[in-house]
């Protein structure tokens, strides 16, 4: 059976306490566990780094689960990546820049919540974002994961998050976005 690990990297603010993302994990979890063995971190409870590297190597997908505080990943979630992502296990020297990935056979998918509606998405080119897609924004995180030899897979986006409520349209569309994974 095939390995699933999913981090949750939410931090808690009074104005977001990471209900949103944590429902979200579980629901790849609970969607995970019939076709994968499933492990799961949630970065602000804290996290041990052997046993989060040992994590990264039985995985054959992960799932990272996280807002998008600024443009960017939190605070805890990059201090994390700081952390674990280390040289000889994720990455070393190569002779073409970027491309002394260690993890190469590791497929990763970015579940991401976003408080901005998604239209401002591929917008018109003068408006805030540019024209910019999602993963056009997240560009800095993939190659992050690029780095690293690991493989990408379609972005998953909710929209409005800071609404906070999941309707029945978002946790189809989990579903259906999960389902496709299935056959990966």
């Amino acid at each position: 059976m095939k390995n699933l690990f999913i981090i949750n990297g939410y931090d808690s603010f009074d104005r977001a306490k990471g209900e949103l993302n944590r429902s979200i994990a579980d629901e790849w979890a609970r969607l995970g566990k019939y076709h994968f063995q499933v492990e799961q971190t949630t970065v602000v409870e804290g996290y041990d780094i052997e046993v989060e590297i040992a994590a990264f190597k039985r995985a054959d997908f992960i799932i990272i689960q996280t807002p998008i505080y600024w443009f960017s990943l939190p605070g805890v979630l990059k201090k994390y990546i700081d952390d674990v992502f280390v040289p000889g296990v994720f990455f070393e020297k190569s002779n073409q820049f970027g491309r002394g990935g260690l993890l190469k056979e590791k497929c990763y998918m970015l579940s991401v919540t976003w408080g901005a509606k998604q239209t401002v998405f591929n917008a018109e080119p003068n408006q805030f974002l540019q024209g910019l897609s999602e993963d056009q924004l997240l560009l800095p995180v993939h190659m992050t994961f690029d780095y690293c030899g690991m493989q990408k897979q379609p972005t998953f986006s909710i929209y409005s998050a800071m609404k906070g409520k999941m309707n029945e349209t978002n946790w189809i569309s989990i579903q259906d976005h999960f389902d496709s994974y299935v056959r990966y």
